[in-house]
């Protein structure tokens, strides 16, 4: 038999598991309640304060309070359409490298709010400072959409990849389903 107690060499005690059904807090912060919130939310966006606390087996005041938290909190960041640019004639997907000058990311990313094609961008590691999502009818329009972000100063260098086909859409159900996984495992 292994020893325990506290003459056990290096060993960390275990913990029982809390009982999957109980509503404890992760340490994200979400709970169970508010796992199985975002999870509704996502597979029935259009659903009503109502019909969620249908769903989820709670009192519509139960929702409503949890959902303005969470929207406090900054978790939920918004009721937005999830859109499928190309039906609407977005055909081209790019992503695009800046490489910035110091002391200069906080004027281009000014100048790139004001471009309503540059969907996404992200400060980075590696080669680049920023990498930016944008969309554009085609490609003499990506053309066009380069020479307007490269119309600001301060970027020094720009490296342009068109996404052929999107073979993982943007997503954030499978982590919602994690959250409540990780209370069953």
């Amino acid at each position: 038999m292994a020893e325990t107690g506290p003459t056990a060499p290096n060993r960390i005690p275990t913990v029982p598991r809390a009982d999957p059904r109980r509503d404890h807090v992760r340490p994200t912060g979400i709970d169970e309640l508010d796992a199985r919130l975002l999870l509704a939310i996502s597979r029935t966006p259009r659903a009503g304060i109502m019909e969620l606390a249908r769903q989820l087996n709670v009192a519509r005041g139960t929702v409503q309070t949890r959902l303005d938290k969470l929207r406090q909190r900054g978790v939920v960041t918004g009721f937005d359409p999830d859109l499928h640019l190309a039906t609407i004639g977005y055909d081209v997907t790019a992503f695009v490298t800046l490489e910035i000058s110091q002391g200069r990311l906080s004027h281009v990313v000014e100048h790139l709010v004001k471009i309503p094609e540059v969907t996404e961008a992200h400060s980075t590691t590696g080669p680049g400072d920023l990498h930016c999502r944008v969309v554009a009818h085609t490609n003499e329009h990506l053309q066009t959409l380069l020479n307007r972000i490269l119309d600001v100063s301060g970027i020094e260098r720009v490296s342009t990849q068109i996404a052929l086909t999107e073979q993982i859409r943007m997503r954030t159900l499978p982590i919602i389903e994690q959250l409540i996984d990780d209370d069953g495992s």
